[in-house]
């Protein structure tokens, strides 16, 4: 048998086919998955909501509006905004939204914790002050 191949000649119309699936054939499947994939709906960003509200959460605990009101209204217009693309089913944007909106509200909490942080300082400062001029006035006392 292996003398009959070796022997063998091809005719130029001899044809073999090789698999049942061709390369267009496969190619059109790997579209078609493809758009089924782009098309799924994009589920809802919970979880960034979620992280957004419990950020505007904690800054009004801390009392952020006495030191940094605008950011604080911006991060709760913009969670607003993100419930809004919600319900429009615009994901995409709720998404971002709401990762604004926490960040926002984490600029918030941070401003206030450097205004407290300044206020400590200047009190301190003072304070080094007070004690400095305390020690020039009574430099030998013991």
């Amino acid at each position: 048998m292996i003398r009959n191949i070796k022997n063998a000649r091809l005719s130029p119309d001899t044809s073999y086919q090789c698999s049942t699936f061709t390369f267009s054939g496969v190619l059109g499947m790997a579209i078609a998955s493809l758009l089924l994939v782009a098309c799924a709906s994009t589920p809802p960003p919970t979880q960034q909501i979620t992280a957004a509200e419990v950020a505007i959460g904690h800054a009004e605990q801390a009392q952020v509006a006495d030191y940094a009101s605008p950011e604080l209204s911006a991060a709760r217009e913009k969670l607003a905004a993100a419930r809004a693309a919600v319900v429009k089913e615009d994901m995409k944007t709720a998404k971002r939204l709401a990762e604004q909106a926490a960040l926002d509200a984490d600029l918030a909490t941070a401003k206030l914790s450097a205004a407290k942080a300044k206020t400590v300082n200047d009190e301190m400062l003072k304070s080094t002050s007070v004690i400095k001029q305390e020690m020039q006035r009574n430099p030998g006392v013991k």
